[in-house]
């Protein structure tokens, strides 16, 4: 069920009301309420094309969920940065990795102003979580930042987030090497976990066709969105050890019992992987 609409005289300060945002596209599938007619529209045509989107959006929180539970059970990681975190919804990072692991910290990246906004108010009363205005395109800011350094050791392993945030970097861009940079920082042991939007080519013609159509509505929208391939996704983790099941469509990453979404047309177009630095 979608949120309740919110009038746009009462959007925060400094927010476009009148040019689509990703973070808030984005929030309207997941049924939230932080989004403005502009981005209904564009939400709109990309439903026309892939009826299931609102499915495929909350698989990615479910792949999220897992993982950072893993990441915070398992693998024992007490740290996270997550890059493109997008607005705040139930069951954000921290809160997975608290209920798991205590006084766990938490880094949060954006550069959306209505992202930073309702974060900065989420954040407010917990030391153990902050929120850095950066752009993944920068990766030295991000690292350099004073509020990630205040929280994060990166001489003990991190837990690097890139949740659907990658396939909005344009291939004149570099996203192989931006994550190489970020990667680099990272202490032994650490774990990346990424989620990107998919084009599975031959294997899945009719789904490559969709993939095509819908990349076209978000860069003609929104300027941004790429589906790739999964062996240009591949490259995102060179050098690192690719934890079972490997990269694959997002409900197929170790579902659980408590995972409910069932994409159809967009299983192949949105995956995900976990790996390891050794």
């Amino acid at each position: 069920m979608r949120g309740a609409e919110v009038p746009e005289e009462n959007a925060p300060h400094g927010i476009d009301t009148g040019k689509p945002s990703v973070s808030r596209v984005y929030d309207y599938m997941l049924g939230g309420k932080d989004n403005y007619e502009v981005d209904r529209q564009v939400a709109g045509m990309a439903l026309k094309i892939a009826p299931d989107a609102p499915e495929a959006a909350q698989a990615n929180r479910e792949f999220l969920r897992r993982t950072v539970r893993y990441l915070a059970a398992e693998a024992g990681i007490r740290q996270f940065l997550d890059i493109g975190s997008g607005l705040p919804t139930q069951g954000n990072v921290h809160e997975i990795a608290q209920s798991v692991a205590p006084g766990s910290r938490v880094v949060y990246v954006d550069h959306d102003p209505i992202v930073l906004v309702h974060g900065r108010a989420l954040l407010a009363v917990d030391d153990s979580t902050t929120i850095v205005e950066a752009d993944i395109r920068e990766p030295d800011k991000i690292l350099g930042d004073p509020k990630t350094r205040g929280l994060i050791d990166f001489d003990e392993p991190v837990g690097l987030l890139m949740f659907a945030i990658l396939h909005h970097l344009t291939d004149d861009e570099g996203p192989a090497a931006v994550a190489a940079d970020l990667i680099r920082s990272l202490a032994p042991g650490s774990h990346v976990v990424i989620s990107h939007f998919h084009n599975p080519g031959e294997a899945h013609p009719e789904v490559s066709k969709q993939a095509y159509s819908a990349e076209k509505i978000f860069n003609e929208h929104l300027g941004t969105g790429r589906w790739r391939t999964r062996d240009e996704i591949l490259t995102y983790f060179d050098g690192l050890e690719l934890l079972e099941p490997g990269l694959v469509p997002l409900p197929e990453w170790r579902p659980g019992p408590d995972d409910h979404a069932t994409p159809g047309i967009t299983y192949h177009t949105f995956v995900g992987g976990v790996a390891r630095k050794s």
